[in-house]
């Protein structure tokens, strides 16, 4: 019962994991560019959840759409501001751009909320359990498990059968040839950026419904995990942003357990290094082709 205990918690944390890496996969697959402001998207979002429902009397989920569409436009003002200028540099240049947005965003965060650590209010997803037999699964367990699920079918669905999704797809295959066929390439990274916003949004809150601390560097580690779920899974892949997300959480919860408390960072980061030096392009990637 302990190992499936230590299972279904790595299998929640891996879920949650997973929707932030879905963020990321979107962005690089369709952009080709790395967000790292990303995990500090999902800070703010807690925090406006933790405003909504703490000072402003929203329904938990009043408040965590509120988060949502905050997090959106946080998301397409961050690409249009300071991404897109940058579209056409040298990729050094961006990855610049976002580590210092990521360091803007917590201080802003820090001046706006402060340092002291705040309680999440767990009235969003209550302590409560479903027995079935002998196992007792955890509220939240379930909710964040099915949430990641249903995330993942929904992008799926999204990218495959609407026209946005689509062109989507065009973009991330050819942005020059997508535009001369038509499309608009500004607007379906905005698009790309709002939806990984809106997904990191749900899970600033899901993260702090489990591990109710949250401060201006709560999304830090958190985003850095799931940037490395993505990698393990194929970045660009959906699918393999959550088989990457749901095995790192599980990897990360069995070290803890099984290992070393202190070494379970080191354990997940050193998993990593390991499978991309048996398969650099992760779990369900595809090798990138370079044009000559």
């Amino acid at each position: 019962m302990i190992f499936l205990d230590h299972f279904l918690n790595g299998l929640s944390l891996g879920s949650i994991y997973a929707i932030i890496a879905l963020g990321y996969t979107m962005v690089y697959g369709i952009a080709k560019m790395l967000n790292f402001a990303h995990g500090d998207v999902i800070m703010v979002g807690a925090y406006i959840a933790f405003c909504g429902m703490q000072y402003w009397g929203f329904p938990p989920v009043a408040a965590i759409l509120v988060a949502m569409l905050v997090c959106t436009v946080l998301g397409i003002t961050i690409e249009g501001l300071a991404y897109r200028p940058l579209r056409q540099a040298a990729s050094l240049a961006v990855l610049i751009t976002a580590i210092g947005m990521s360091y803007l965003l917590q201080n802003a965060a820090l001046m706006i909320w402060g340092a002291n650590p705040k309680s999440f209010p767990r009235t969003f997803i209550n302590d409560g359990s479903i027995r079935i037999g002998s196992l007792n699964l955890g509220v939240s367990t379930v909710i964040t498990i099915l949430t990641s699920v249903v995330i993942m079918i929904a992008l799926t669905l999204f990218t495959s059968r609407t026209r946005m999704g689509k062109a989507m797809r065009c973009v991330s295959e050819d942005r020059g040839a997508a535009e001369l066929m038509g499309i608009n390439v500004n607007r379906t990274i905005s698009v790309t950026f709002a939806i990984g916003s809106a997904l990191a949004a749900v899970a600033g809150v899901l993260l702090c419904s489990s591990y109710p601390i949250l401060q201006p560097t709560t999304g830090s580690m958190p985003g850095i995990k799931a940037f490395t779920a993505a990698v393990f899974g194929g970045i660009g892949s959906i699918p393999g942003a959550m088989l990457g997300g749901v095995l790192l959480g599980i990897i990360e919860i069995f070290g803890r357990a099984y290992i070393s408390t202190e070494l379970g960072d080191a354990i997940v980061f050193a998993v990593l290094i390991i499978v991309l030096l048996v398969k650099p392009a992760g779990l369900l990637g595809k090798p990138m082709r370079e044009k000559v």
